[in-house]
């Protein structure tokens, strides 16, 4: 504690040396977060040169936007202040790109509605009224689970789902937010009849060969990509090979001839999820971008390979 008298303020005095108003000391010191140095003889509070490097680290933390709490742990553990002051930044970081990306789809949704002909406002408004910002993928999920399988193995289902559910931009041009928006109705309407269609080949497999048949998918998607993006034509090669070991894996049988042709049979009886394509590859772009691959785009990349193959066999 100081005892020399010229080096001690009133709370005015060093609110005024701090550039703070003298409520914000007082509250500071309240929460006793500031050192007294002193008590005049009419009992009044007097702070020293720690008080004010207290004060100006306080309303330094406090331009970072952190809480009150973590100021009050960078102040009482000097031991550990930076590794607690590196944590709050971080954390307050996270919260400030959540925070961005949220202004980000609001503004996306702003500019959709604002640039949308009039007749067409409100129903806009009703479909992006739907949309968390920034929006969550849950519904995206769980339309993909109730397509899949059941009981199909939890780390199959996660693989598949990391590349079927698209995530949403962070800085999303209005087509994309529009194209998500899309998305999320489509995944959250209500099927006609108890359940979504489901390809023949999911009763076939049940739930083991499923999951053999989605991880080999993936893997022949994979391999489909770079075709994609160098928008080659169809063509037989490595990745027509794993898209038909998949479904023979599937249907425990073997890649000949004659199941590649029973295999675009049934493929073609299946049902498709074009549209749920499309908008994800709208969500995955950006304007002016070469359209990203989709598990979709790679699904008829490799079908049409597959025509091409069994038509140059026979």
């Amino acid at each position: 504690m100081s005892t020399s008298h010229e080096l001690l303020w009133s709370i005015g005095e060093l609110a005024e040396r701090a550039g703070a108003t003298v409520k914000t000391v007082r509250f500071y010191s309240d929460q006793g977060l500031l050192p007294e140095a002193a008590r005049s003889s009419g009992g009044h509070r007097r702070y020293g040169a720690q008080a004010l490097e207290r004060l100006q680290l306080i309303r330094s933390l406090r331009t970072l936007d952190l809480p009150l709490p973590e100021i009050r742990r960078v102040l009482e553990d000097e031991d550990a202040a930076g590794h607690v002051l590196e944590n709050a930044v971080d954390s307050r970081l996270r919260d400030l790109g959540s925070e961005l990306k949220a202004l980000r789809w609001r503004e996306a949704a702003l500019q959709l509605v604002r640039d949308c002909p009039p007749p067409q406002r409100a129903g806009r408004l009703r479909l992006l009224g739907t949309l968390n910002t920034p929006p969550s993928t849950a519904p995206l999920a769980r339309f993909w689970r109730t397509w899949l399988p059941p009981r199909m193995p939890r780390r199959a289902t996660a693989a598949f789902l990391e590349v079927a559910v698209p995530q949403p931009p962070d800085e999303p041009h209005p087509s994309q937010a529009l194209a998500f928006a899309q998305l999320h109705a489509m995944t959250t309407a209500p099927c006609p009849g108890s359940r979504q269609p489901q390809p023949e080949v999911h009763r076939v497999a049940g739930a083991d060969g499923a999951a053999l048949l989605y991880a080999g998918l993936v893997e022949a998607f994979e391999l489909a990509a770079p075709h994609l993006r160098r928008a080659h034509d169809p063509r037989p090669g490595e990745a027509l090979d794993a898209y038909v070991a998949a479904y023979a894996s599937a249907y425990r049988s073997r890649d000949t001839p004659d199941f590649r042709r029973l295999l675009d049979a049934r493929l073609s009886a299946d049902p498709r999820l074009d549209r749920y394509w499309e908008l994800t590859a709208i969500v995955l772009t950006p304007p002016g971008s070469s359209p990203r691959p989709t598990p979709g785009s790679a699904d008829d990349w490799l079908r049409a390979a597959l025509q091409r193959d069994n038509a140059g066999a026979a």
